[in-house]
């Protein structure tokens, strides 16, 4: 069926720096995806990543595996197979927390797998309770190699080919010669023939019931056979593709380079951008700057207009009360006169009633 995603994330990736076993050296230049496949053939869990055509991380995940937060958004796996360690930068907290528990989640259905497997393996190797190599007696042959041949490790026997009384048979042949030439050993031989009878019961009872194994036994092969050819296609096209590494290569290189081009092209056009965007900016507060002061200049001209009429009005006003003002100091002027002259009068009058009353 072949393996397919389960849950995919962006980040950073990073390997330990195989020299010095401290230094991280950066895979990818940019954020790449990095996901979880589940193989259902093999019961298999891996964590890939692509970077192009280039296979940065492939990681198969046991149950030994730990994942380890080592700051707020990156963290690491120890991987033993590929003898290094991976680290991943998130952009986020929450990205992390996330990739975590799918990878605890993965952990476990990995642990659960294995206990599995080591059940089925140990109930096919152990197909009755006591097994063939308990009721082996001085007199009977060894069956372990049939046994595991029909528990699944042999390639060439079937079921058919191993039967209990032909090995019964074969082995009371001599077991008869032997009883007419040593009478004296009957009692002797009598016990063994009835042990080996009773190995023959419970060796019959474990191939019937290592019987009912055979189907599932035969469906696995077959699908390990089937995961075999499909990973001998993937080394065939592997091997295709290695021919074409150095082509693939100088083409990236040239990609590389014409990316990190126009990367400074649009680097520099972004900066020209902002600098426009900036002037653009300027020259609208110097807009709204000489908008405002055109409606001050203008209030400002009105107020002016204003103040020049009030200020013809004053001057009119301020005109009238000087020519009133000059008028009343010539009335009084003239009235200091009249009463200059009159005051003159008296005094002449005082002074000739004073010789009138000197004469008299």
């Amino acid at each position: 069926m072949g393996e397919q995603p389960i849950y995919s994330t962006r980040a950073h990736v990073f390997q330990i720096d195989p020299s010095t076993k401290k230094n991280w050296m950066p895979t990818s230049k940019h954020a790449v995806t990095v996901s979880y496949f589940y193989d259902s053939t093999r019961n298999v869990y891996r964590i890939i990543s692509l970077d192009g055509s280039k296979a940065i991380i492939n990681s198969t995940i046991t149950a030994s595996m730990s994942f380890t937060r080592t700051s707020q958004k990156f963290g690491q796996w120890a991987d033993s197979r590929a003898n290094t360690v991976y680290g991943l930068g998130f952009s986020s907290e929450h990205h992390l927390a996330k990739f975590a528990d799918k990878f605890s989640e993965c952990k476990e259905a990995a642990r659960l797998a294995k206990e599995k497997s080591l059940e089925k393996t140990e109930l096919a190797n152990s197909p009755s309770q006591e097994s063939p190599a308990d009721i082996h007696s001085p007199l009977t042959p060894p069956v372990t190699s049939d046994l595991c041949r029909i528990n699944g490790m042999g390639d060439d026997v079937t079921l058919s080919d191993v039967s209990p009384n032909s090995e019964l048979q074969s082995d009371l042949s001599p077991t008869a010669q032997s009883l007419g030439h040593s009478p004296t050993t009957n009692k002797h031989w009598e016990a063994e023939l009835a042990a080996l009878k009773s190995n023959n019961a419970k060796l019959t009872a474990a191939l019937l019931e290592s019987t009912a194994n055979v189907k599932q036994w035969k469906q696995q092969l077959a699908a390990y056979q089937e995961e075999a050819e499909r990973l001998h296609k993937r080394v065939s096209e592997l091997e295709s593709q290695s021919s074409q590494a150095n082509a693939i290569k100088l083409q990236k290189t040239e990609l590389n380079q014409t990316i990190e081009e126009l990367e400074a092209t649009l680097k520099a056009k972004e900066e020209e951008m902002e600098r426009l965007r900036e002037e653009v900016e300027n020259a609208k507060q110097l807009q709204s700057q000489k908008e405002a002061l055109e409606r001050k200049l203008e209030t400002t001209g009105v107020r002016s207009r204003e103040l020049e009429e009030q200020l013809a009005g004053v001057e009119q006003h301020l005109e009238a009360s000087q020519q009133a003002q000059e008028n009343f100091r010539q009335g009084l002027k003239a009235l200091l006169e009249i009463l200059d002259g009159k005051i003159f009068e008296l005094t002449e009058l005082r002074d000739n009633l004073a010789k009138l009353i000197e004469e008299s």
